[in-house]
This record gives structure tokens, sequence and C-alpha cells, in this order.
């Protein structure tokens, strides 16, 4: 209410605004929201506030609903509409500010613009406790932020500066939301003294400061335990995100060896905008929108296992405009209607303002959400006006101006046309629309006869003159009153020769490819230019695009054949020649068929899918005007781009088919199919690929590949193969049996191993003998069952140090800088590994 009653202070009634010549304020430059630095007092804030106008606008600016003193408090100046604040202070000058732009039309408001003042505090200058981490084992340091607004960005030094930790490091994590370091498994050089360093930006200056020292000390560990993931930096389980922004989820582990990070979208795939960014510890979904929103999972796996967390990103949006007013000119006494719609999520609200000041439902004025109505318009209705749509997340203006004409007829600015030609046997339409309001009355006569019975006029004072004849050529004038005036205006109805067809074009029948002339001549009035158009189904066709199918035959004036070359099966139709004057036209039609390949089948469906096969059903398509002869069908997997032709049962499917059944395919795989039919004609467009479907899970098929091992450290048998690729899993639930045995004896050890990534396997015994000899084995496993055993091969467990060195060692000077050794070659070595070579 204190809003108001400003308000109608600053905007008393004044000089009137002039029709045609003045306009009311229109924004071309608004305030935009700002943080200041607090504590730089010898500086300035500029608000912008500029305004289009005639005649030019005058400015007002209001702070927290209230306005400001111009004039009485010299800190503030008004310089072209702008504010200018010197030697800005929070305590005085924080709050939200709009600006007013005032003339004789009417008065806008701007949007708000918030002034607030950035700081960031020194830290504590209380030293910190020192920490103590376990090789192996993950750990952070805390960086307890000092206060501050806005929000920071964090960096870590250790030991001195600019030795900052490097983000590309992946044991090493620094939170964006809490600013705390992170290290998914520490390592005794990690030991140091490390420096939470916090930096906050704002309109016009950063600043930066860094914490006392956290002093880590990392003890080592002879044999370090490894450790499956856990997840330690979990993002909110509801994450709210605004269309057109950037959302951040942050995810890292512990774990030895160095947990990997993925991201996945559970309930979709994942946004392409995420980029690498899905592998890594903070997600980045730039640019976001609702098709974003969704439960999104962070997996963090090594060799030891895994571990995983979900969340949900709930996406909302600022308020949008769907439809605005516009400006309006209106005449007195009647109706007016506008409608302002906004987009958001939350639901926007819509309020109006007239000449900055709130509407509501009183008297000729009604208000309902988002549509304002008056009724029985009045001059002093003319004004600005404003729709206001605003959620949480922002607020949008909308303006148009108002003005409520009253005015006696005038024709000046649009008279009756003079000169009206008009074709015999035809109609003619002669408007009448001057410029008054309220609306006038209007009658037409011709001369001083009366009008004759082919002659009407509409309740609009429109003229229709039809089935005309050189009788009706002559002078008709419209006369128009209202209770301010009258008016007249007269133009002359000239009376031309029709436009006939005198060659119509025929129906023709090609094949695709070929080239056809259709023909087209007319006759007409000799006193004006013929043209020739042509139309495809409706649609004027481009005769001048000289690349293009369509040429027009040249000839005499009143030919218009048209020349169709290579004709393709989209032009096949109804071709419609018209010939045109400036008072009529006259119109004939052919059809043309164009025989070619069939077009693509449509409704195509997966059905009973199986391991190997799936069965698909399609609708025929057109076979324009050829039979068609046979279907092939082409499919690709989710491993491919390329799309190849299936095996089918039947291996033919003839014309007639409209089923199949896709053989020989990969269990546990996505697909998706195409089909193509043909002619005599050639093959067409394929069909709309199906939907991606997955075939049924089955046990593994085949043994993984290249097994192999040995080497390692003491007592250590290690087995190694290639892990398998995605196509011959057949399955979820997929890992490895690995069974193994010391040569010549009769039973295997057999280990699960549930991790399709695993391609080694480490088995530690105390008393295992070096370089003993192992037999191994391996199979797939899923849900499903196990697959065969791989062929045996042999694998020999870790060397140990020989135990026998080279003798009859003797040296030999050969110069001054060179001597040769020589000694006697060792003939066996023990059963602890193999002879590699000698060290000098």
């Amino acid at each position: 209410m204190k809003t108001a009653v400003l308000l109608k202070m600053l905007f008393p009634g004044g000089d009137v605004c002039v029709s045609g010549h003045d306009s009311g304020p229109v924004f071309e430059e608004q305030p935009s929201s700002l943080i200041y630095p607090e504590g730089l007092s010898e500086g300035k804030v500029t608000l912008s506030c500029q305004a289009r106008a005639s005649p030019a606008a005058s400015y007002r600016w209001l702070v927290n609903g209230t306005e400001v003193p111009l004039g009485m408090d010299l800190r503030y100046t008004l310089v072209a509409g702008n504010l200018v604040i010197s030697s800005p202070e929070s305590i005085r000058d924080t709050g939200s500010y709009q600006c007013l732009a005032i003339n004789r039309c009417g008065t806008i408001i701007s949007r708000a613009a918030n002034l607030k003042f950035g700081y960031l505090n020194d830290f504590p200058p209380d030293s910190r406790s020192p920490q103590t981490a376990y090789e192996g084992i993950g750990t952070f340091l805390a960086c307890q932020p000092p206060p501050h607004y806005p929000a920071l960005s964090y960096r870590w030094l250790i030991n001195e500066f600019p030795n900052f930790i490097k983000k590309d490091d992946g044991r090493w994590f620094v939170s964006q939301v809490t600013g705390n370091l992170y290290v998914a498994k520490a390592e005794p050089n990690d030991t140091g003294n490390y420096f939470c360093f916090t930096t906050i930006n704002m309109d016009i200056s950063t600043k930066s400061t860094f914490s006392k020292a956290n002093q880590l000390t990392v003890l080592p560990d002879a044999n370090p335990r490894k450790s499956a993931p856990s997840i330690k930096v979990r993002f909110p389980a509801e994450t709210y995100g605004l269309a057109g922004h950037t959302a951040q989820l942050e995810c890292f582990a512990y774990g030895n060896p160095v947990p990997k990070l993925r991201w996945r979208k559970v309930d979709g795939l994942m946004p392409s905008k995420a980029g690498s960014s899905a592998e890594g510890p903070t997600l980045n979904l730039p640019e976001l929108s609702f098709d974003d929103e969704g439960v999104y999972e962070c997996e963090a796996y090594n060799s030891e296992g895994s571990d995983t967390y979900q969340g949900r990103i709930n996406v909302q949006a600022q308020p949008e405009w769907l439809q605005v007013m516009s400006d309006s000119e209106v005449e007195i006494s009647s109706e007016l209607h506008w409608s302002c719609i906004a987009a958001g999520k939350p639901r926007p609200s819509v309020r109006w303002l007239r000449n900055g000041q709130p509407l509501s439902t009183q008297d000729r004025l009604e208000v309902n959400g988002v549509r304002l109505k008056i009724s029985n318009l009045a001059l002093e209705d003319s004004g600005m006006y404003q729709c206001v749509a605003e959620n949480k997340h922002g607020t949008i203006y909308s303006t148009a101006e108002l003005r409520v004409q009253v005015q006696a007829p005038d024709f000046r600015l649009n008279p009756v046309r003079k000169l009206i030609p008009a074709a015999r046997g035809g109609q003619v339409m002669i408007e009448c629309r001057p410029r008054a309001a309220p609306k006038p009355s209007l009658f037409w006569s011709r001369g001083t006869e009366l009008l004759t019975n082919n002659i009407t006029v509409t309740p609009d004072g429109i003229l229709w003159i039809h089935n005309i004849s050189r009788a009706d050529e002559g002078k008709y004038t419209c006369f128009a009153e209202n209770y301010l005036g009258k008016a007249n205006s007269t133009g002359h109805l000239s009376v031309r020769d029709a436009t006939k067809i005198t060659l119509a074009p025929s129906n023709a029948d090609i094949n695709q490819g070929e080239n056809v002339t259709l023909q087209c001549h007319a006759s007409h009035d000799p006193t004006m230019d013929l043209t020739f158009t042509w139309s495809l189904n409706g649609v004027l066709l481009d005769l001048e695009d000289s690349a293009g199918p369509y040429h027009r035959v040249e000839g005499k004036e009143n030919i218009g054949d048209l020349l169709i070359a290579n004709a393709q099966l989209s032009q096949a139709g109804m071709y419609t020649c018209t010939a045109q004057t400036v008072v009529d036209s006259a119109s004939a039609s052919a059809k043309l068929v164009v025989r070619g390949p069939p077009g693509p089948p449509g409704g195509l469906l997966v059905k009973n899918v199986a391991e190997t096969s799936v069965e698909l059903r399609w609708s025929r398509g057109y076979d324009n005007h050829s039979p068609i002869g046979k279907y092939v069908i082409m499919g690709r997997s989710s491993l491919s781009s390329e799309w190849k032709k299936m095996r089918t049962d039947p291996v033919n499917i003839e014309g007639n088919a409209e089923s199949a059944r896709v053989m020989g395919l990969m269990p546990w795989m996505d697909y998706e199919f195409q089909v193509i039919a043909s002619n005599i004609l050639g093959s067409g467009e394929p069909s709309m690929p199906s939907h991606t479907i997955r075939t049924q899970q089955a046990a593994p098929t085949v043994a993984p590949s290249g097994l192999g091992g040995g080497g390692g450290d003491h007592n250590e048998l290690i087995v190694t193969w290639t892990a398998m690729a995605r196509e011959y899993q057949n399955g979820d639930g997929f890992g490895y049996v690995l069974a193994f045995r010391k040569k010549d004896t009769s039973s295997w050890t057999v280990v699960r191993i549930p991790h399709v990534e695993s391609s080694r396997y480490v088995y530690y015994n105390d008393s295992l003998t070096p370089y003993s000899p192992f037999e191994v084995k391996i199979k797939a496993y899923n849900r499903r069952g196990e697959g065969p055993f791989s062929q045996i091969a042999v694998v020999h467990s870790a060397e140990d140090e020989p135990t026998v060195g080279p003798s009859s060692i003797n040296a030999t000077a050969l110069t001054a800088f060179e001597i040769q050794v020589s000694w006697e070659a060792v003939q066996q070595l023990s059963a602890n590994g193999i002879l590699r070579g000698y060290e000098v």
C-alpha cells in the first residue's frame, strides 16, 4: 500500500498523450543485480536505466518500495536515468532497486535489481590440530572456511605457494561444496603441511585468503591392505537445478587401489553434454533442460569391489513468456482483452500494473490471473500497462501501451482505391476503412444511381460486386458517419476481359528418373500482363531455381508449359496451372503418376524375443505403382553403427509377407532393425528403425582367451587372461571361474572372480615353491549358467633369486679406459627360475 500511495504522488495527471506523435516509455536498458565489495567505501555503484519514449522520459528510483531521496542525499546522483551511489555501505544501501520511466503517455517500472555486499573474512589465527593417516587408507582435511558471501571456490596448497594440489591427480579431490580435501589412499610422501585456499568472486573484484597449516603425517605400512571402494563424498538425495544453468554433483571414494569413478542415469541415457565429467568426481550438466531430470548413480570401482550412490536431479525454471500483450489502439466505449501467459516451474503467478500501480477487479476492470478485461473503454484508461510473472526463481515483465481512440471519420490515411480493375464475369471486393472512433455507420452509392441486384454490402462495409459486366463500370462512393462527424471517399471500377485456359494439362504416367512436360495455354485481356504459376498438391512451385526439377518452357506470353526433369516419387501428385492477371485468374489441373521403388514399410514391431532370435512384424508401405517383390531385413547391435543384412527365416521373404524371424543373434545384446522393400524398379527407403530391444540371456558359449601368467613376488602365482568383450558375456551377473593345480596333481583349486573387468588373479601361499609349474584353466559364468573351460595352460609361480653364480671370473685391461671381463657360464640354474642374464 505504501508503494501505491507513492506512485500516485509521482504520476499525477498532466499533458495529454498525442496519438500518432507521442509514445510511452519502453525500456532499452534495465538495472542488473550487483555484488559490491564490502568496505570499499571510496567507490561508486551504478544501476543502469534507459528508456525510449516521446517525449523523453524522466526517471525516479525506488529501493525496497520507497523512493530514493534524489537531491536530498548527496550520495545519490541521477545520470541520464542511471542511479549512481557514492561511497556505498552495506547497512544503508543493501536492497532491491527499481527504476521508474515516466512521460505524459504513462509510467513503467523496471525489474528489481538486488544490491548486495560481498565479503570474505580471514581464517582464525589459531593453529590447527595435526592429523595422522596410514599408508593405503583414505582420509580428509577439513577446510572450515570463514564467514563469507557469496559462495567460495576452493583449492589446496601443499607446503608452500604456489604448489597447488593438481586436479587431474585421481587420488585427490577438493570438494567445491565444503572445501574439504580428500585423498583416496594416503602415501608416505603425502606427509606435509596443507593450506585451504579460498577465493570469492564479485562483480568488480576478487579476494582470496588461506588457512593455517593442516599438518598431515602418513605412517608407512610395509604391506598396505587393499580395500574395496567406500564413497565418502555424496551429493544430496534431491538436487534442484535451474533450466539453462549448470548442475554439479560430487562423488569421491576411498579405496586401494585408487577407485575409478563413472556415472550413469538410472532412468534413461546419460546426457551427452556430461562429456568426460561422467568418468570423474564431479558430474557437470551444463544448460540444464527438463530432459535431464532423473536419478543419477555414481559408481566407484577397483579390483577389490565397488560402491554406488544414487540421487535425483529435479529441474525447475525461471518464468518465460509464452504469450504477451502488444500495443493496442482501441476505440472508445469498446472492450479490451489482453492475455499474458508464462511458463516456469513452479508455475508463475501473474499480476498486472497500470502506470506502475497494481490493478485489481473493480467497476469496468476485470483481472483474472493471466487475463485482463476492460469494458466500456474511456479516455482515462489510456496509459502504460505491464503484466508481471514471477516464481521463486525470478520475475519477468511485459509492457504495452493502450490508447483509447476518439475520432471523426477520416479517409486521408486509407481512402477507397482510386482505380479498381475487375474481370468480366468475375467478382470484386471494394473496401471502406476510414479511421474513426467510435465505429462509424457505412453506406455506398454509385453516383446518383441505386445499387443493382448483383451488388451486396457486408456488415463491416465491404462492397461486393458479383458476375461483373461492362454495365457495372463507374464511380462508387463510401460514406462514413459517427457522432463526431462524417466523410466520404470515391473509387472508379474498370471492367476488363476475363482470363481463360485454352489448353489444359493432361494426366501423365512415367517412371522415376524420366522427364515430362505438362502443357498450359491461356487467353487474357490484352491491356494487362499475364503470368503463369504451378502448384503441386496446393503448394506453389519454385520455377526460378535452375538447379531444381521444375523449369518453365520458354515461348509466347500465353504459353506456360512446365518441364519436370528427372522426376522423383515425391513429385507425383496433382499439378495445377494458374494463369493470372492483376484482376483475375484461371486454373486447370492434371495428375502425374511416378512409378518407382516401394516406399518404406510401416509399423515395424519386434515380438517374441528369444536368446538368439526375434520375430519382426510390419505393414506394407506404398508400392509406388509397381508390385513389391521381396523384403530384406537389416539390423545392427549397440556395438556397431553399421547396418547389416540379417539371416532370416524364411531365407527369402516374399512381397506379400508381413512378418519374418531374424536368426543368429547374440544373447543379451541390444539390437534395432529395419525392413526394406523392393520391386522391379529397385529397392526403396528403409522403414523407421524399430525400438531397441535386448535379446534374452543365455549361459556363456565361449571361454576367455589369452590365458597365461607368471612373474610376481615371492610365494605368488599370477594368472592373466583377456577380459571377455561385451558381445560374449551373454548376460548380467558376469564373472570368471578360475581353476588351477600343481602339475602332476589331481585336485583343482577353484575360485570365482565376480568382476567383468578382471583380467588378473594373484594366488598367495607361504609354502609355494619358486618357479613351480601349475596347470590353469578358466571359464565364464553369468546369471544363466557357466560356459565351457578353456584349454589348459601351464603357468609358473614366481621365481626366486639364483643360488649359484658364475665361476672362473677373469678381468683383462684392454686400454686405459676399457677392460674385458670373462667367466665360466652357469651350466644349470637351480629349480627356482630361468637364467635370464648376468649383472657385471
